[in-house]
């Protein structure tokens, strides 16, 4: 079992995807508390911990992020969270339904770490998981 603790954030508007995300985490050996926001504002307002939200301490080394999300979609977050001095060298790794070439370009623009189209099955999100559990564990995060 790894010994660094992991702070994720997973940011996801579907209530089913964030429970497979739970139900996948807990499948490995990740040491890791993890954290959920809906959409992008949400998700700004726990990293900096404003609009009655408590901040996100410490700061999380990972972000999961959908990009298809109500009031601010992944994009736009990413926009925001690049542009932040203090948040930008949070690693993101977008985790979408969407295959479009526009959308990696776009995300990969952004400096995200990964881009991984969601699986559908409980056994594909705990590989897809497990893949980045393996890097994890071998990174050095701040």
């Amino acid at each position: 079992m790894s010994t660094k603790t992991v702070n994720i954030l997973h940011v996801e508007d579907d209530e089913v995807d964030a429970m497979v995300m739970q139900r996948a985490l807990k499948k490995t050996d990740l040491n890791y508390k993890l954290y959920q926001a809906k959409n992008g504002l949400m998700a700004l307002d726990m990293l900096r911990g404003t609009n009655g939200f408590e901040k996100i301490t410490p700061r999380p080394s990972i972000i999961l992020l959908d990009l298809n999300m109500p009031q601010m979609n992944g994009h736009e977050f990413l926009k925001e969270l690049r542009a932040d001095e203090e948040l930008k060298p949070i690693s993101v790794y977008v985790m979408s339904t969407s295959n479009d070439d526009r959308d990696r370009i776009e995300a990969y623009g952004q400096n995200v770490a990964g881009y991984i189209v969601k699986p559908l099955s409980l056994e594909s999100y705990v590989d897809a998981v497990s893949v980045l559990n393996g890097f994890w564990s071998l990174t050095e995060l701040p």
